[in-house]
């Protein structure tokens, strides 16, 4: 059987019965491959969504993510369908355990298919980075790396529903600050290994834009633009220990910051980009969070976020130019980067991955 590579999006559910349904247009399009899949969840049923496949596809279950089909249970057969074109269905499937999907059309092609935005009652920006196409278009593997905000508002279910997940270790990025005011409370049963980093957010050079009286969403721009151009380096120590666990199979892993935008989608562009998905798709995938991402008032008696503070106090265009992600951001990343000699070198020297602990990455973590 053959495998077509896949680059795999969340996109809103529409609902209703198990029927073909036209897939939406590629608003958080990440670069579409040979075909394509997305799967989102609406209480207890999902809309699994593809295109260019064939005219008869068959939707599998399966209880693993790599499982073999004769493992699953057929959800639904749908025929007819424009031969390549995009169809979809809706299917039951409980929240816990995950569920995950393979699609097989009549020529033997098949894609594998997971909910990319994890459903966590406390979770927020909770996203799976499997489903990418990276080097030699094999996909990113399912159920191994994940991205996430602050955990500290997880329930009790929530955390049962990570431990079947079998979460190993979590890179938490937040600063000393961030950590004493949103702590998590991982169960000591199932605690994974947490790695932190003891220092203190210097956020000066970006509030340096807002003294001198008022500012404009473009000054905001430029400052949050000139931040990431030093993200990739402050944080390298971060990403080099995050690296470190990943080539050690410390998995699965979840990464975080406070918003699981910034520091955190700057990881996730490295992972992907070490991976060799394309620098478009991990660029689509970063953009997510303008949608994923909602700030979360202060719980009654909770210390006092400085930053947060701050931002509700700034006209709607200025916080929102702050607390999104911008194409233009993430780009003075990488600019950045290729000014200092490029990636490669940047991979190599900042976080202690060369050309052959790259080709062990992505043996390890893309699907054959």
């Amino acid at each position: 059987m053959r495998l077509i590579r896949s680059a795999v999006i969340a996109i809103s559910l529409l609902g209703g019965p198990p029927a073909a349904i036209q897939p939406a247009a590629a608003r958080e399009a990440a670069v579409v491959a040979a075909a394509s899949a997305e799967a989102e969840r609406a209480g207890a049923a999902v809309t699994i969504r593809w295109q260019g496949l064939g005219s008869r596809v068959r939707v599998w279950q399966l209880p693993a993510p790599n499982a073999r089909r004769g493992q699953g249970r057929l959800l639904a057969t749908l025929t007819g369908g424009a031969n390549g074109g995009g169809a979809g269905v809706v299917v039951p499937a409980a929240i816990s355990p995950r569920p995950w999907f393979l699609l097989q059309d009549e020529r033997g092609g098949e894609l594998r298919v997971a909910e990319r935005v994890l459903p966590l009652a406390g979770g927020m920006n909770f996203r799976d980075l499997g489903g990418y196409a990276g080097a030699g278009g094999k996909p990113v593997r399912w159920g191994v790396l994940y991205r996430s905000a602050v955990m500290a508002g997880l329930t009790a279910e929530d955390f049962q529903y990570l431990t079947k997940l079998g979460i190993r270790t979590v890179c938490d990025f937040r600063a000393n600050g961030e950590r004493s005011r949103e702590p998590v409370a991982w169960p000591a049963a199932s605690a994974p290994k947490v790695l932190t980093r003891d220092y203190e957010l210097d956020i000066g050079p970006l509030m340096a834009a807002f003294r001198g009286g008022d500012v404009t969403p473009e000054q905001a721009r430029t400052a949050m633009a000139g931040f990431y151009r030093q993200l990739p380096y402050n944080f390298a120590g971060d990403y080099r220990a995050m690296f470190a666990e990943l080539l050690a199979q410390r998995v699965p892993l979840a990464f975080n910051c406070s918003a699981g935008k910034d520091r955190t989608g700057m990881a996730a562009v490295l992972i992907l980009l070490a991976l060799g998905v394309d620098r478009e798709t991990a660029i689509a995938d970063y953009l997510l969070s303008n949608r994923h991402y909602r700030p979360q008032p202060p719980k009654p008696g909770a210390p006092v976020d400085p930053s947060m503070a701050m931002f509700a106090r700034l006209p709607p265009a200025v916080a929102q130019a702050l607390m999104g992600v911008e194409r233009a951001y993430i780009e003075a990343s990488l600019a950045e980067i290729e000014a200092r000699g490029g990636l490669d070198r940047y991979f190599s020297e900042q976080l202690g991955i060369g050309a052959g602990e790259r080709a062990r990455l992505q043996a390890l973590y893309l699907a054959d």
